[in-house]
């Protein structure tokens, strides 16, 4: 290893590897969520017959307060919740680009890997394909199996955990979301926070969407190059 070699990271201990979907095993740079946010907001104008204006201040409330913005609608207008996804998720995959370093970086880790995300095992399959990793991990937890209880909520942790037998003090969570990395961090789970690349706007995206968690204790690393970081575990 010479000097611009960064230090391989102990993981030793871990035996779970547990990954969140959007904008983390895909770059967000590559705004496929922004084709969803979008359906999203027509959701809830549809939904509320909001203006625009009104509809995308309730979905970015419900998406920071409730988890996703499903929750918030569960909640307030009792949706279905198998039509919303349906909805959101009818979007054009190709900006997901197939990423052999990343599908191989992950099939070598050692022990068990899992998607854990508030979206549809439909919609991740579809990204996975895209990726190249079609049969790369034990299971997806998503947000039916959750009982649309999403991350952050404890809850929906510890469905996740019962539902794959995972002991979170030998598992790590990687999310985009530094809230997303509170339960696990409490819990005993490592956590990495995988952000967009340096200089990243996104007219659709609130700031706390784009907030890196250095200096949160909750969050115990951060990367913008998910497959790099995961080349240095061990």
């Amino acid at each position: 290893m010479n000097q611009m070699t960064p230090p391989a990271l102990a993981f030793e201990h871990i035996t779970d590897w547990v990954f969140d979907l959007d904008n983390t095993l895909y770059p967000r740079e590559c705004n496929l969520f922004a084709q969803i946010d979008t359906l999203i907001t027509q959701y809830v104008m549809n939904i509320t017959r909001l203006d625009f204006e009104a509809a995308r201040e309730m979905q970015k409330a419900y998406y920071r307060d409730h988890g996703t913005t499903l929750n918030g609608l569960m909640q307030t207008f009792a949706i279905d919740p198998e039509h919303y996804l349906a909805t959101v998720h009818a979007i054009d995959y190709s900006p997901v680009l197939a990423h052999p370093e990343l599908v191989e970086a992950i099939s070598e880790l050692p022990g068990r890997k899992f998607i854990f995300t508030n979206g549809s095992t439909a919609h991740a399959e579809s990204v996975l394909e895209r990726l190249g990793a079609i049969g790369l991990f034990e299971g997806i937890f998503d947000i039916k199996a959750a009982r649309y209880q999403p991350k952050p909520l404890e809850i929906a942790y510890a469905d996740f955990l019962a539902a794959h037998g995972v002991d979170p003090r030998r598992a790590i969570m990687f999310d985009d979301l530094e809230k997303n990395l509170r339960v696990p961090h409490a819990i005993g789970m490592a956590t990495v926070q995988v952000v967009a690349g340096a200089g990243f706007a996104h007219e659709q995206c609130d700031a706390w969407e784009l907030g890196r968690g250095d200096a949160h204790v909750h969050v115990h690393h951060v990367t913008d190059d998910l497959a790099a970081f995961l080349k240095r575990c061990r």
